[in-house]
């Protein structure tokens, strides 16, 4: 299953709006997510404003397909695109994507498996 992790520059002047918003996000956008097929979704905040996002789909180009043609997504993503910088186009289509280089249950299982096969070679 893909594990998606992106990041955005909200701008720090609007952070706390950005939060605002975020508390709740509207349920008809909630609803959208999970029917697009991302799943376990969420934001970490750090310092100065930096966001990352981390959501597991089975499917990331038919959720982003999903979304991008969602007239809900479309409303949400006009009215939450002016919080970012540096960013061309719609937040959830344009978002820096992160490079994934270690995942602990993929390490357990390789180890499992070698020392299996390691294993059943002696």
């Amino acid at each position: 299953m893909p594990r998606i992790c992106f990041q955005l520059q909200v701008r720090p002047e609007l952070l706390d709006e950005y939060l605002e918003r975020h508390s709740p996000v509207w349920p008809e956008m909630l609803a959208e997510i999970a029917a697009s097929g991302r799943r376990n979704y969420s934001l970490f905040l750090a310092e100065g404003g930096r966001l990352l996002g981390y959501y597991e789909t089975d499917d990331d180009e038919a959720a982003q397909a999903y979304l991008a043609s969602s007239a809900v997504a479309a409303r949400w993503e006009a009215e939450m695109g002016r919080f970012f910088l540096g960013l061309e186009g719609r937040p959830d289509q344009a978002a820096t994507p992160l490079t994934e280089i270690f995942h602990l249950e993929d390490q357990l299982a390789d180890a499992a498996a070698s020392a299996r096969a390691e294993s059943d070679e002696s």
